[in-house]
């Protein structure tokens, strides 16, 4: 299994997420083999803000081709980049991908979730993505008003992926899922991969779905074969 990092702090939340899957399932320190790679995510910022995505794209690749030259049959994308790579028909993987929204959207439908607020990045919660999954299985996704997404946006980058978890910042989330709940909704998808580093189940209001564990449990069964190798390589879902 290869992981596809792009920041620091939920790359390590994945790895160690996969790992301790196998310890519990494997036995004691046992666990399929994992490469991470990682090209620092302040060298893709400025593209980001851009909007240049085939900069961004190009970056990437580079750590896919690296995770495909290391041995890896599969990837455990994290969120930002296939919320980028889904949006661009004709892109291909050497490596195939687990794609984080899917496996998102499949636990939200096996749990009966039917409207689910979505946090996370504002490249993330401005785009299609976690949308487009989730209706694709009858499940209606909810974003936080403009002004909370800002603050949730800025959260991220100011202080969670530089290791920073304030009791304040925790307290301006828990706010924002209450008032996704007085909306209707019945679970939060905290899809920023940090995020479940700050709010746990049992800070939050509404049932959680932790993209991060969600997909590092997914990985794990790739890997040791319980599902079938998945079959996405980029380009829309």
């Amino acid at each position: 299994m290869g992981i596809l990092a792009h920041r620091t702090k939920g790359a390590a939340l994945s790895f160690l997420s996969f790992c301790q899957e196998g310890f519990r399932r494997l036995g004691r320190h046992d666990h399929p083999d994992v490469t991470l790679n990682s090209i620092a995510f302040g060298r893709s910022m400025p593209s980001w803000d851009a909007g240049d995505h085939d900069t961004v794209r190009k970056t990437l690749a580079v750590s896919v081709e690296r995770l495909a030259r290391a041995g890896a049959d599969s990837s455990s994308a994290l969120t930002t980049p296939p919320t980028w790579h889904s949006n661009v028909p004709g892109t291909t993987s050497p490596c195939r991908g687990l794609h984080i929204a899917e496996v998102v959207a499949d636990r939200a439908a096996r749990d009966g979730r039917t409207r689910v607020g979505v946090l996370g990045t504002s490249y993330t919660m401005d785009g299609p993505v976690y949308p487009r999954a989730l209706a694709a299985r009858g499940v209606a996704a909810e974003l936080p008003d403009p002004e909370d997404r800002r603050t949730i946006n800025e959260i991220i980058f100011a202080e969670l992926v530089n290791g920073v978890f304030t009791d304040s910042s925790r307290r301006a989330y828990v706010r924002i899922m209450e008032r996704l709940a007085d909306r209707g909704c019945d679970a939060v998808a905290l899809v920023c991969t940090e995020i479940p580093l700050l709010v746990t189940p049992a800070d939050s209001p509404l049932p959680t779905l932790d993209s991060t564990r969600l997909l590092s449990a997914a990985a794990f069964h790739v890997a040791t074969g319980g599902q079938p190798l998945p079959s996405w390589r980029g380009g829309p879902i």
